[in-house]
C-alpha cells in the first residue's frame, strides 16, 4: 500500500485585525534583536578592578579561601588552575569560585561589535553589588558591582557615607557612573538596555539582612525576611535560619503579603527603579535603563509586578518588563502558560522558553523528533495563549545563562532543555565542538528564529559558535577573535575527549549577520502577519508565509535530515500568489533553486518582488 502523506493547510492566519484595540507596547520591541550579556564573562575592560579574594565571601562556597586567583581568560576551560589543584575539590566546586575579571568597561569597548553585528537591544545579568559571579544574590540593588567599575576601593568608601534605607543619602559610586555612561553609549547607537531585577530574593550580605544578623528581633528590617530561627547568644552555634529561594541559603527571600512584597520592601525597590531608569530625576529617562527582565516572576506575587509596571511607565511610557516566568512541572518538562503576566497590566513580555522548547523537539531531536503538525500545534498553542499582539513583542528563547548553549544541545539531540545536562548529572553528555551537521541543525533552527513572530533573542557568544554544558558550562569566557585560546582537551573527570580548538566561527557569524539583516530589511518579518502554508508529517517540511503592507515573505523548513522534494508553486497556489512575482532571497543549501528541494535541514526565503 502506498503511504501517504500528511499535508495539513491552516486556514488560521494570525494577525492584528484593523481597528482592534492594542495593548500599550513600547514603540521599539517589535524591531528588537535581542542580546543578552553575562558581565563577568564578557570581556575584561579593565584588569585593574579585578575580583581579589576578599571578595569571595558570601557566597557559595562558604569556605574560607586560601589560595585564589583570577582564571586566565584563554585558557582551557575544565582545566585546573594551580590553586585548584591545591585545594582537591575539583572541577565543580571550584568552577562556581572562579572569576574571569569580565566588567562595565569590557562592555563598553565591544559596543561597536555588537552594533556591527546588527543587535539593538541589550539585556544584562544582574549587574549590582554581589560577591556571585552571577551577582543573583545582591549585597545593594542601588549599585553597580564595585568589581565592574573603576575604583572598587573608592565605591566601598562611598558605602560607607550612605544609610541604605533613605536615598537622600545614596552616592554614585565609580561603578554607578560608569555603568551610566554604558547606558548613554548604547542610546547614542540608537541601541535599548535592559537589566535584571531580581526582586524575589537577596544575597547573604544584603545590608538589611547584615542588620537582622547583628540585632535580631529588635532590627528594623527584621520583617523584610521569614525568620525560622533566631540566634542564641548564649550558645557557640549559630541558629540564625531564614528561608530562601527553594530553600537555597545563598538567597534568602524577601517577604511577601497578600499584595506582594511588604510595603517597606516594596518602598525600597520603587526608590531603586526610579534610580535606574531616570537616574538625575529631572523628568527625562534618556540617561537611565529602558526597562527590566524580573527574575523568577512566577514566586512573586503579580500584584506586585504591576505595581512596578505602573512605576515604570510613569517614569518612562516606553519602557519595556519582561519576566522569566518558566517551569510549572520541572521533572515533567511543563512549561508555565504566562497568559496571565500579558493582559496588559504586568508584563509586556515573557522569556518564551516554549518557543525553545518546540524548536528542541522539530529541529534538534532525532529518536523522539515530533511530527510538523505537532511542531505547528506547539507553536500555535502559545500564539493562542498570549493572543498575536503579545507575540510580536515577545523575545523568542533557545538559549540563556540558565540552559546548556544551544550548540551543545544540537550535538545532544533528544535531551530536553535545561534538565541534567551537563557531565556532573550525565556522563555520556557531549561537551565536544559541534560538527558541520550540528552546525546545519543550529542554522536551520536560527532562521526559524529569526523569521518567525517574535523578537530573536542571542545569548553571548553563540553567535561565535561557543558551545558549553548546561550551567556552569554555558557561562564561559566570550571568544573573541583578537585573543588566543587554548584548545579545549581537559575532561572534568580525567576522561579522554576530543581536542578542540577554541576560535570564531567566522561562517556561524556571517549567518547570523544575513539573518540579521534580513530581519531589519522586512518589515513583514517583525510586526507581519503570519501563515501556516505547509505542514507535512511524510516529508517532515514546515513553510509559513509573513505579510505587512506589500512586504511578502514565504519560508520553507526541511526539519529532516534527508533531500527532501516540494513545489514552491504549490505554495504559491495556497497563498494565492504568482510565481513570477518571487525571487529566491536565501537558502543555506548547496544548490540554489528557486524550487524542486531541500536539503536535509535546510531552509529557503523567498521575497515577493
Amino acid at each position: 500500500m502506498n503511504k501517504i502523506s500528511i499535508i495539513l493547510i491552516f486556514p488560521i492566519i494570525f494577525t492584528i485585525s484593523a481597528g482592534q484595540s492594542e495593548p500599550s507596547f513600547p514603540d521599539w520591541t517589535q524591531n528588537a534583536i535581542w542580546y543578552q550579556i553575562f558581565p563577568e564573562r564578557f570581556r575584561n575592560g579593565d584588569p585593574s578592578n579585578d575580583p581579589t579574594i576578599e571578595t569571595l565571601t558570601g557566597t557559595w562556597p562558604y569556605d574560607v579561601q586560601t589560595s585564589w586567583d583570577i582564571t586566565p581568560w584563554t585558557d582551557d576551560w575544565y582545566k585546573l588552575q594551580p590553586w585548584e589543584i591545591e585545594n582537591e575539590r575539583g572541577f565543580y566546586y571550584n568552577a562556581q569560585l572562579r572569576r574571569y575579571g569580565g566588567d562595565i568597561q569590557g562592555i563598553i569597548d565591544q559596543l561597536d561589535y555588537l552594533h556591527d553585528l546588527g543587535v539593538n537591544a541589550l539585556y544584562l545579568n544582574p549587574v549590582f553589588e554581589s560577591p556571585s559571579s552571577h551577582k543573583y544574590g545582591a549585597v545593594y540593588y542601588h549599585h553597580i558591582d564595585n568589581n565592574f567599575g573603576p575604583d572598587p576601593q573608592k565605591d566601598v568608601e562611598l558605602w560607607a557615607m550612605e544609610n541604605p534605607v533613605d536615598p537622600d543619602t545614596w552616592q554614585w559610586t565609580t561603578a554607578d557612573s560608569l555603568f551610566l555612561q554604558l547606558v548613554q553609549e548604547v542610546h547614542s547607537r540608537d541601541m535599548r538596555i535592559i537589566i535584571d531585577g531580581v526582586f524575589n530574593h537577596v544575597g547573604i550580605p544584603f545590608w538589611a539582612l547584615n542588620d537582622v544578623r547583628e540585632f535580631g528581633e529588635k532590627s528594623q528590617f527584621a520583617d523584610w525576611f521569614t525568620i525560622n530561627s533566631w540566634d542564641d547568644p548564649d550558645t557557640p552555634e549559630d541558629e540564625f535560619e531564614y528561608a530562601g529561594w527553594f530553600g537555597i541559603r545563598d538567597l534568602p527571600e524577601l517577604r511577601e503579603n497578600d499584595e506582594g512584597l511588604i510595603p517597606a520592601v516594596s518602598d525600597h525597590i520603587h526608590a531603586v527603579v526610579k534610580r535606574w531608569m531616570d537616574p538625575n530625576g529631572d523628568g527625562d529617562p534618556s540617561d537611565g535603563v529602558d526597562g527590566w527582565r524580573l527574575d523568577v516572576a512566577e514566586m512573586v506575587n503579580i500584584k506586585f509586578w504591576k505595581k512596578l509596571r505602573e512605576w515604570a511607565i510613569e517614569i518612562n511610557p516606553n519602557a519595556y518588563l519582561t519576566g522569566e516566568v518558566w517551569w510549572e512541572d520541572y521533572p515533567n518538562n511543563k512549561m508555565f502558560n504566562a497568559a496571565p503576566w500579558l493582559k496588559g497590566d504586568a508584563f509586556h513580555s515573557v522569556m518564551n522558553y516554549r518557543f525553545g522548547d518546540a524548536i528542541y523537539k522539530y529541529f534538534l531531536f532525532e529518536n523522539e523528533k515530533i511530527t510538523a503538525t505537532q511542531f505547528q500545534g506547539l507553536l500555535d498553542g502559545f500564539i493562542q495563549d498570549y493572543g498575536y499582539e503579545n507575540i510580536l513583542n515577545i523575545q523568542n528563547m533557545i538559549g540563556s545563562h540558565d540552559n546548556e548553549r544551544f550548540a551543545s544541545a544540537c550535538v545532544n539531540p533528544d535531551r530536553w532543555i535545561d534538565h541534567a545536562n551537563n557531565l556532573s548529572h550525565n556522563p555520556e553528555y557531549l561537551i565536544r565542538r559541534p560538527n558541520a551537521q550540528e552546525r546545519k541543525k543550529q542554522e536551520i533552527a536560527l532562521g526559524f528564529q529569526f523569521l518567525f513572530p517574535g523578537a530573536p533573542y542571542i545569548y553571548y557568544g553563540d553567535e561565535v559558535g561557543m558551545w558549553g554544558a548546561d550551567d556552569p558550562d554555558e557561562r564561559k569566557p566570550m571568544v573573541w577573535n583578537d585573543l588566543t585560546y587554548e584548545d579545549e582537551q581537559s575532561h572534568p573527570f580525567g576522561q579522554s575527549r576530543p581536542r578542540d580548538k577554541v576560535d570564531v566561527d567566522e561562517n556561524l557569524m556571517q549567518f547570523y549577520k544575513n539573518m540579521i539583516d534580513i530581519r531589519k530589511a522586512h518589515p513583514a518579518l517583525s510586526r507581519g502577519d503570519y501563515q501556516v502554508l505547509l505542514a507535512d508529517d511524510e516529508r517532515d517540511l514546515f513553510a509559513f508565509t509573513r505579510q505587512y503592507s506589500y512586504d511578502k515573505i514565504i519560508a520553507v523548513f526541511n526539519g529532516s535530515n534527508y533531500r527532501k522534494e516540494f513545489s514552491f508553486e504549490d505554495l504559491l497556489v495556497k497563498a494565492g500568489e504568482n510565481s513570477s512575482d518571487w525571487n529566491l532571497l536565501f537558502t543555506n543549501s548547496k544548490r540554489i533553486v528557486i524550487s524542486d528541494f531541500l536539503e536535509g535541514k535546510s531552509f529557503n526565503i523567498y521575497v515577493k518582488k
